[in-house]
């Protein structure tokens, strides 16, 4: 019997990038979709709490899937628990845009949905394409249009890597980000501390009243072992991250500072 995977994203579920990643896992285990019915990027690991979650089930490109009224961590646990699909592996994406550096996998959706996964006691793998024009991560992904030929091998390869094998000891998600043109092969990297150089654009409404766009460029490069500098060089970026974001080399200060605690409380 095939191993079952979770299929999952952030850019919706007509996303091109999605169904690149279905072409290229459907030949090596039965795939089920579910996937935001709408554009979720940045969303990061939020959840629906506040509202009902509507799960519509569709056939897209000839494929039954879910539509997921929600976030990509609403897909995650929809799947897992109103579907019961008891996936092996949760694979998240392919994101159309690079998700590299701390700075990033905060905000992404994409990378959140991979958390939610493995939170809840799955494995998962999160996806990444880079673009060479970063305007096409905000048109609507349904009509992208660069190749996925390199990106859907890679898929491939990773996934298959871990369908019949355990992560190494202390990795929760393994995060792939793709060169837009691979010029290298693989590259086992740490996370970067930025991806861009934040700026914040002030406006004017047609009334005259100010509003703000964040924005900002790139970074250009970051240092060799990093994961934006094997992008950068046409390596693909394979970076194991962990849940736990428990600082633990602060302990030993921490509990210096914080040592009369007690005798604060017995005080109080």
């Amino acid at each position: 019997m095939k191993r079952k995977i979770l299929l999952t994203n952030d850019d919706g579920i007509n996303s091109a990038g999605l169904w690149a990643a279905y072409e290229a896992l459907s030949p090596i285990a039965e795939v089920t979709v579910v996937a935001p019915a709408t554009q979720q990027s940045a969303v990061g690991r939020s959840i629906s709490i506040f509202e009902p979650i509507r799960a519509n089930e569709i056939v897209q490109n000839g494929v039954r899937s879910y539509a997921v009224g929600g976030k990509p961590t609403d897909s995650v646990i929809i799947g897992l628990y109103a579907l019961a699909l008891g996936p092996d592996l949760v694979v998240s994406g392919i994101n159309i845009g690079e998700n590299l550096s701390y700075e990033s996998i905060m905000t992404s959706g994409t990378v959140g949905a991979a958390f939610e996964a493995a939170n809840q006691g799955t494995p998962a793998l999160a996806f990444s394409l880079q673009v060479e024009d970063q305007g096409d991560k905000f048109d609507d992904p349904q009509f992208y249009r660069q190749s996925f030929a390199d990106a859907k091998k890679v898929v491939q390869e990773v996934t298959r890597t871990f369908l019949d094998r355990k992560f190494p000891p202390g990795a929760d998600v393994i995060n792939v980000n793709i060169p837009s043109l691979v010029r290298g092969g693989y590259e086992v990297t740490r996370l970067s501390d930025k991806l861009f150089r934040t700026g914040v654009e002030r406006r004017l409404d047609p009334r005259g009243r100010p509003y703000f766009w964040i924005n900002g460029p790139l970074v250009d490069d970051a240092e060799e072992g990093t994961d934006v500098h094997a992008v950068r060089k046409g390596n693909i970026s394979i970076t194991p991250i962990t849940l736990d974001c428990t600082a633990r080399t602060a302990h030993g200060e921490l509990q210096h500072l914080f040592k009369s605690e007690v005798g604060w409380a017995r005080r109080s």
